[in-house]
């Protein structure tokens, strides 16, 4: 081929013209504690700090480099992979006219690496080029392909024919050799970090007759085989856990199974929590189920789908001899699949039809499964490596869309992509063979949602729609148009002859979809240039062929997008419109996304108009001019001008003034004056509690100080410019808006005709979704045409160490949660859907100043006492591994009117505290303090000890002593099983954790209490009687002092008629020891004395701030980005690298600390 040169000069080495600097990559934990460093690197200045570890940390090669053993330069990494490839093109022949051509063609490679226009995927940035350029040498066992004999060979040196794939789909016979030589290649696949799915249809159902005599043991027992041999490897020291996608035919016998597998595991796996194991991820509980290291998908057709739609039956059949199995109503089987999707996330759908109708070599076999993340969908034993264009480097500041450009990249990247295909090697000799044969390739993009939003575009609109096609159709087309001028000179793929009419329908097809895109909607030079390519791609595959069956697929880009500093990746939208920029030297610093400045010059506003928008959104990050929390009102109590100057310091990097009021930014005095004991570790909000400000003044500060994080309420923003700025989730607390289900479908769906594969992305839904719901956007994906589509409900995996909190604080005008999407048929919501808060129901608040008397206190708020002797129940567990007693009194309604907590193990500061605590709260109680304002503000609080629960049978993970005390208390008084990890009715009859419930007052035989497991309690269950005073011993050791008792514990009940005023009675519920608060040795103050509760609380540090769960959760991590996905992404898992909260990503997560990305789950 000739090339021009668009990026380049010839004779100048293009990376001679980048200004790069020195810099160091860190990577640490939350905790500060280093994971990763490297000094002394080399990078373009232009990259962000994140882009540095990236490639750092993942794609410098760190050992074998000839004179420093390690690469120190990205000039090294992006020469190692664009001269190896060009080399390969040499040496393979017919890709370069000549040597000027093949000059050319690295140095516009070169240029596209260095600037971040483009990234292939990361098994090309592992191991290309370190045998070419490094002399380095790797095991053998893979297979290439030999020119000179035009055969597959074994390879004897890994690395002269590096893996350069990361997707794979591998066939499988039903035979038993068959099975457990795919449990062999399987591993070969995982040990390289790559994934692969296979459809298992064709294995035989259980009972159904062997050849040699008997019956087989069915499908899903040889699944378990390959879901253990998954975990395995994911276990042996791999850069990420096993990727591996299951695939089952609707019409298999087991497909029941199938579909209520991972759900039915799910089930075991909180049982077994329930009985007392870990509740961890890498715990004995979720070790010893199956299922946990794949994605599983349903294969089903248009038949399938219309007997659904008009109430139909279906038929499972043998795979022996086709005989029908069971024959089930269509729509009870879609039910069933929507409900374990809503249930888990899994199974997803697969569009079998559709998939085959779009099949360019049909006539050679059918496509039967996909790769983990489904956008490789292609013939058995194949295998595809990825690259992807940054689109944002194609826009211009005008915000017209550089479309030459695009297309250049899209030739440059699909040429060296299609050099690979030969140049590699592969895990099996089959996959080798027909990667050679019909050479697919996956080249995508990333940015779209970016894109969007800076050409003043909502993601979900039509012109968002018909834009995004217009993008992927030019992609598509050019990446043909390339592929056919390769087969010019070197000829089409060796199975083009077998498929030239199914090639040439489906490239007819997509040529058709081009002229269909509607011309009201898209801008006119890209429908002009979309009709162009494929105009001139058609004809150039009528004269020449096509090089390759396959060109393009839309990926997740995890990695590869942070290495290329995208905002947002694949065809997503943005998921935050706030984000904390990482430093070279460590830590963060809190941005506004670039894309919304730009998006705000496009729709007009002036650079004043810009900046105040700006700084509603992230805040002054001063304290000047703050209300109530300034430097003049931090110095009047108390605080020094270096104190004050270390916490304005810290606002840029803080997500919250909590974040900024640390003790780390305070000297130890004032902490120690602020009522904090040697040993505590006060989090922001308990300071500016104890510093007298209230929670409204605290929230009014932060959104000047801090902003709002959301550009909802920005001034000078119209309305109708809302939906621009749309994301994947609710930004900030009182951000409401977000793009409905519906509105990523759609998107899906305007892009999917211009794919060889199909896209990588997961449907969000709020945790309200229902099963219905989910059902109708499985049923509208089918209608609109996808090839796949999955699914995940926020806050379905319940077993999850973090929960979504922001069902809790958006709620309708009604008091309901949002029910988004959700319409008579099917969920076509609008583009954002609102949620509507409602305003706290609690009495006003009134700040206690100092000096304030209890008397005066008195005057507004009547205190209700408990009668001397009353009933309540004790709670023995243990929370990360530290052995503590949860104690309550009751008034005669059985409403909660007091607390004791007993901790095995502390000091003397550490009980003085709790006790101060628990008495602070029973005073809030007895005042009229609403217990549910209790538990909001102290779940999901994080700091020591915190984990696993043992010893109840509902709650197994905590993030401190205060959030499991109120868990417990919120589920036992207030019904609520919101954050419960085993909801009661998934608690087995006969299990161990029912010995944890405790009885029912005056019922021996031992009903359950409401909310309880319905279960009948063994004579074993823990109920205590005891004197008053008394605190429970610990088994295997001394019983904890008797304290004194005050006055507080000694209080008759409300009388007849009133309420306690603190929440739901708890009626039914069960009795124990009743006993007293005590008071800290040798400091008690007589009741009379003591001064009323918000200063009891305020003293501790405790406050009489309402701050939200996800600000109590956040408060304590000290890390403003994990904070901030904390409130984004409760629910996602830890990092694996280096321990953050991860982002969700297509079907997989990914970090934004660190750039791992997290196999696919």
């Amino acid at each position: 081929m000739h090339l021009p040169r668009r990026l380049t000069e010839a004779g100048v080495n293009p990376l001679d013209q980048v200004q790069f600097e020195t810099r160091s990559s860190v990577i640490t934990n939350p905790d500060g504690s280093v994971v990763f460093e490297m000094n002394d690197v080399e990078v373009p200045k232009d990259w962000s700090q994140l882009a540095t570890d990236i490639v750092v940390s993942k794609y410098f090669r760190k050992a074998g480099v000839p004179g420093t053993d390690c690469e120190k330069s990205v000039r090294q990494v992006v020469t190692r992979v664009a001269r190896t490839i060009r080399e390969g093109g040499e040496s393979l022949g017919g890709y370069f006219d000549s040597l000027e051509d093949a000059d050319t063609f690295e140095a516009e490679l070169s240029a596209l690496l260095i600037h971040q226009h483009g990234a292939f995927n990361s098994p090309v940035w592992f191991n290309c080029g370190l045998y070419h350029r490094y002399g380095i040498e790797g095991s053998p066992g893979n297979y290439f392909w030999d020119p000179e004999t035009d055969s597959i060979q074994p390879t004897t040196n890994a690395y002269e024919h590096p893996q350069c794939s990361a997707c794979f789909i591998q066939g499988i016979q039903d035979d038993l050799m068959s099975i457990f030589d795919l449990v062999r290649s399987e591993a070969r696949v995982f040990k390289y970090g790559s994934g692969t799915g296979t459809n298992f249809s064709c294995l035989r159902g259980v009972n159904e007759i062997l050849s040699g005599g008997g019956t087989s043991s069915g499908l899903m027992s040889f699944l378990e085989v390959f879901d253990r041999a998954a975990g395995a490897t994911k276990s042996g020291g791999t850069t990420r856990r096993a990727a591996k996608m299951v695939v089952l035919d609707m019409d298999h016998p087991e497909i029941i199974d199938f579909i209520e597998w991972k759900s039915k595991e799910e089930k075991k796996a909180r049982a077994l929590i329930a009985a007392g194991y870990p509740a961890d991820f890498n715990g004995e509980a979720y070790h010893t189920v199956s299922g946990q290291n794949s994605n599983n998908s349903v294969r089903v057709t248009d038949e399938f789908m219309r007997a659904v739609l008009s109430d139909g039956t279906w038929e499972t059949r043998n795979r022996t001899d086709g005989a029908v199995t069971k024959t089930y109503k269509a729509k009870d089987l879609m039910r069933r699949i929507a409900k374990a999707a809503w249930a888990c996330a899994d199974p997803g759908l697969q569009y079998d039809t559709t998939i085959n109708d779009w099949h360019t070599c049909r006539d050679v076999d059918r496509i039967y499964a996909s790769n983990p993340c489904s956008e490789f969908v292609f013939l058995d034993d194949t295998a595809c490596n990825l690259a992807s264009i940054n689109l944002m480097k194609y826009l211009g500041e005008d915000g017209v869309f550089d479309v030459d450009g695009f297309r250049h990249a899209c030739s440059i990247f699909l040429l060296a992509q299609e050099i690979l295909v030969d140049f590699s090697s592969y895990p099996t000799e089959k996959i080798a063979r027909n990667s050679h044969d019909y050479r697919p390739l996956g080249l995508g993009y990333a940015n779209l949602g970016a894109l969007l939003m800076v050409r003043g575009v909502p993601y979900d609109s039509e012109e968002a729609r018909s834009t995004a096609a217009a993008i992927t159709a030019i992609m598509h087309g050019r990446a043909y148009w390339t592929s056919a001028q390769v087969a010019r000179k070197k000829g089409p793929f060796a199975g083009f002859e077998a498929s030239h009419d199914s090639m040439m329908r489906v490239m007819g097809k997509h040529r058709d979809a081009a002229y269909a895109i509607s011309p009201g909607s898209c801008p006119a030079d890209l429908l002009a240039a979309a009709h162009e390519e494929w105009d001139e791609c058609l004809r150039a595959g009528e004269r020449h062929g096509y090089r390759n069956a396959q060109t393009t697929v839309l990926a997740p880009t995890g990695t590869i997008g942070l290495l290329m500093d995208c905002d947002t990746t694949g065809v997503e939208p943005d998921f935050a419109l706030v984000k904390f920029k990482k430093l070279a030297g460590g830590g963060y610093f809190k941005i506004v996304n670039e894309s919304v400045p730009r998006a705000l010059r496009g729709l007009g506003y002036s650079q004043e108009q810009i900046q105040a928008i700006v700084i509603h959104t992230r805040g002054t990050q001063s304290l000047a001019g703050v209300p109530h929390i300034n430097r003049d009102a931090l110095s009047d109590r108390g605080l020094a001008r270096d104190e004050i100057d270390r916490i304005e310091a810290a606002l840029p990097a803080a997500l919250d003034l909590a974040g900024a009021f640390n003790a780390k930014n305070l000297e130890e005095t004032t902490v120690r004056r602020l009522g904090f004991g040697p040993e505590a570790t006060p989090s922001g909000d308990h300071i500016l509690a104890a510093l007298g400000f209230t929670s409204t003044q605290v929230e009014e500060a932060n959104e000047i100080a801090c902003g709002t994080m959301t550009l909802e309420g920005a001034p000078h923003l119209t309305e109708e410019h809302l939906p621009v700025f749309d994301t994947a989730n609710r930004c900030g607390r009182k951000g409401r808006r977000f793009i409905a289900p519906m509105g990523h479908v759609r998107m899906m769906a305007a892009v999917q005709p211009f794919l060889s594969g199909a896209i990588s992305k997961t449907v969000n839904l709020p945790h309200e979704a229902t099963v219905e719901e989910v059902e109708n956007i499985y049923i509208e994906g089918w209608k609109m045409g996808l090839k796949a589509i999955a699914l995940y409900r926020d806050g379905c995996k319940q077993s999850q160490p973090l929960n979504s909190v922001a069902d809790k604080n958006h709620v309708t005008e009604k008091g309901e949660k949002d029910q988004v999407g959700k319409t008579e048929e099917v969920p076509l919501a609008a583009s954002a859907r609102e949620v509507v808060p409602v305003p706290p129901t609690a009495a006003p608040e009134r700040p206690v100043l100092p000096g304030t008397s209890p008397e005066a206190v008195e005057d507004t708020a009547r205190r209700y006492r408990l009668a001397t002797k009353r009933r309540g129940f004790t709670q023995e567990a243990r929370v990360g591994g530290q052995k503590i007693y949860l104690r309550t009194g009751e008034y005669d309604d059985q409403k909660l009117g007091e607390i004791f907590v007993d901790m095995a193990k502390e000091g003397a500061a550490y009980r003085s505290l709790m006790n101060c605590f628990a008495i602070a709260v029973s005073l809030g109680l007895q005042y009229g303090v609403p217990l549910d304002e209790y538990v909001d503000v102290f779940t999901f609080t994080r700091f020591e000890p915190h984990g696993a629960v043992t010893g109840h049978p509902n709650i197994k993970f905590s993030t401190s002593v205060m959030d499991y005390l109120f868990r417990v208390l919120g589920y036992e008084y207030l019904g609520r099983t919101d954050f419960l990890q085993v909801k009661p009715e998934e608690i087995q009859p006969g299990s161990d954790a029912i010995a944890d419930t405790l009885l029912v007052p005056g019922d021996p035989a031992g009903t359950a209490r409401p909310g309880g497991t319905g279960q009948d309690i063994p004579a074993s269950a823990h109920v205590t009687e005891g004197s008053p005073g008394a605190t429970a011993g610990v088994a295997g050791q001394a019983a904890v002092p008797q304290t004194p008792v005050i006055e507080v514990a000694a209080s008759a009940a409300p009388p007849a008629g009133e309420k306690s005023g603190n929440g739901t009675s708890r009626g039914g519920m069960s009795t124990s020891r009743a006993g007293e608060l005590e008071a800290i040795a040798g400091t008690v103050l007589a009741i009379e004395d003591r001064p009323p509760v918000s200063r009891v609380m305020a003293s501790l540090g405790l406050g009489s701030m309402a701050v939200t769960p996800a600000r109590a959760s956040v408060a304590s991590t000290g890390n403003a980005m994990s904070d901030q996905m904390t409130q984004l992404m409760g629910d996602a898992p830890f990092c694996d690298v280096c321990g953050h909260i991860t982002v969700r990503n297509g079907t997989c997560y990914r970090c934004l600390n660190c750039g791992n990305s997290i196999g696919c789950s």
